[in-house]
């Protein structure tokens, strides 16, 4: 299931992609836990930035085809948190404060990063010792 984030107007419209929500209902984790790990991932990644709009509780849950309470669940927990700040009448609002991955969850995050992308090198044909001495050569742009 996927759900594209809507952006503040008055923001500038330089983010490279929407953030797609991939909910997956039988891996065990609540709906709403994962739909704040995929905001949290958004916001750390600089896919979302403070002041990005996330689109409404009704608009999101119709999207997902999930109960709206459970959106609301998750943007309460996470304007508990000091991650989204809500205006009356205006919307939800990614906030300035970054939330804060512990340790476990963080490792979590990077394994299955990390898989995807050793399958993607895999599947291009690219071997280890050759993608080791890409990475070591690779300079962001």
């Amino acid at each position: 299931m996927t759900a594209r984030m809507n952006k503040r107007a008055k923001q500038p419209s330089d983010h490279k992609e929407p953030l797609n929500f991939t909910l997956d209902p039988v891996n065990g984790v609540p709906i709403y836990r994962q739909i704040i790990q995929q905001i949290e991932y958004a916001i750390l990644s600089g896919r979302m930035r403070a002041g990005d709009r996330l689109p409404t509780i009704r608009a999101l849950a119709v999207e997902l085809k999930t109960n709206p309470n459970t959106i609301a669940r998750a943007y309460n927990e996470m304007e508990i948190k000091g991650i989204l700040v809500t205006q009356v009448g205006s919307g939800t609002y990614i906030s300035d404060k970054k939330p804060v991955l512990d340790d476990d969850r963080l490792n979590r995050k990077i394994r299955e990063v990390l898989s995807r992308f050793m399958q993607e090198m895999q599947g291009l044909g690219v071997d280890n010792r050759e993608l080791a001495r890409m990475i070591a050569a690779y300079t962001p742009d």
